[in-house]
Parts: C-alpha cells; sequence; structure tokens
C-alpha cells in the first residue's frame, strides 16, 4: 500500500506577489472506521470483536479523565496526547484570567511505531480527488 498524493499549486501566503509553487497534497480514500478495526483485531487473535470495542471505549474514557486532571495521556509506542491552549493576550500576568482563553485542542505527539512507519512509507502519484469522493472512499 502506498500513500496517495496529488500536486497542487499554492501561493507563500506571505509572498502572494511571487508564482505559485508545485506541492504534493495527500489524498485519503476512505476511512477505516473502529468497528472494522474491531473486526480486523479480533480476527488476528483470540480476543473477540466486543472486547475489543469494550477496551475501546474504556480507553476512550480514561483518556477525557486524564486530559480533564491536565495530565500528558501516554499510549506507549503509539504516542502522547495532551491539551493544548489557545489565549487571546493580556497587558499584565495579573489581569489574565481563564476568560482570556479562546479555544483548546488535543495535541497529539506520535510514539516510536508511528513515527517509524513515516520513514518508510511509499508514495503514489494520483489526480486529486473531489471532495466528497476523498470522504466518503467512493
Amino acid at each position: 500500500m502506498s500513500v496517495k498524493y496529488s500536486v497542487v499549486a499554492l501561493h507563500n501566503p506571505s509572498k502572494l506577489s511571487e508564482p505559485k509553487k508545485f506541492y504534493a497534497k495527500a489524498q485519503a480514500y476512505g476511512n477505516l472506521p473502529l468497528e472494522e478495526i474491531c473486526d480486523n483485531v479480533s480476527h488476528s487473535g483470540t480476543i473477540i470483536r466486543g472486547d475489543v470495542l469494550a477496551v475501546s471505549d474504556g480507553l476512550i474514557n480514561q483518556m477525557i479523565a486524564g486530559l480533564r486532571a491536565g495530565k500528558i495521556v501516554e499510549l506507549g509506542d503509539f504516542g502522547h496526547f495532551q491539551v493544548h491552549v489557545q489565549s487571546n493576550g493580556a497587558e499584565t500576568a495579573k489581569e489574565f484570567t481563564a476568560s482570556n482563553i479562546k479555544a483548546a485542542r488535543i495535541q497529539f505527539r506520535p510514539g516510536k511505531m508511528l513515527t517509524n512507519m513515516l520513514k518508510i512509507l511509499d508514495y503514489n502519484q494520483v489526480a486529486q480527488l473531489p471532495k466528497k469522493q476523498a470522504t466518503t472512499g467512493a
């Protein structure tokens, strides 16, 4: 399997007067839903699909609890998850309050398994897919 990409012409946002250059854009081909992952995991061992789903649900609930408590959630070689916040500035530290925080996101830092996978990817150029086809896999 290879990562599909198309070639697109884009401006450098800080240098709009310069001509466009061509860049690679990854093209997604469908989704891998949790149900299919559970089926695949259950077929590769002695664990049943329902158990895989139960562990997945439990893992997500524990991640939510840990992130809400301000912890970095570590999933071994898979990676780490942490809450990242964006805020409006204040003139002084004393003037800064939680109301200055405008958004929170989950930051993911991949671990060894995923970063090693990135080092050995193969690439295959394709035509750019229409948005609907790219997301549905149709």
